[in-house]
């Protein structure tokens, strides 16, 4: 199977065959943000899977805060179709590890951390980044930084 950006581009065609309009205008604005995010800078380069990933995962956060601000003001039929863009965009993430599995990775590399000698607050950096680089894509960074600060705390 090709990239992921490839199947975007295949799934934005079957939408287009069926006249998805949702589907269509929302595999659009990804497939933009991605080529956005692929010329930004001073060069232009090609994105990882784990890069589209990174964009797909903030446009899909987009629609669930647009979604909850319409429903706050009453606006239920925007609050609707943002929540079924959010749908669309959701089954190209990886799934979600699962809170006691990531856990149990925070618990082992702060465990490491203390073993290098770093404590506390300063240990926090450290342990995001070596947690981050374990779950990869299945834990957004917020929820990763929140058991960490939680372990931190526990500490």
């Amino acid at each position: 199977m090709g990239s992921l950006k490839d199947r975007i581009r295949e799934d934005l065609t079957a939408a287009m065959r069926v006249r998805d309009e949702v589907a269509k205008s929302t595999l659009r604005s990804v497939l933009t943000a991605i080529t956005k995010a692929e010329v930004a800078g001073k060069q232009q380069s090609t994105l990882t899977d784990g890069q589209v990933i990174g964009v797909i995962r903030s446009e899909l956060g987009k629609r669930k805060e647009a979604g909850e601000i319409y429903a706050g003001a009453g606006r239920d039929e925007l609050a609707a179709r943002e929540g079924a863009e959010a749908d669309i965009l959701a089954p190209y993430l990886p799934p979600e590890i699962s809170d006691e599995a990531l856990g149990s990775i925070v618990a082992e590399e702060l465990a490491n951390a203390r073993q290098a000698g770093v404590e506390g607050p300063r240990a926090m950096g450290a342990v995001i980044k070596a947690v981050r680089e374990r779950v990869g894509a299945q834990a957004e960074g917020s929820r990763i930084a929140q058991a960490v600060k939680a372990a931190l705390a526990g500490s």
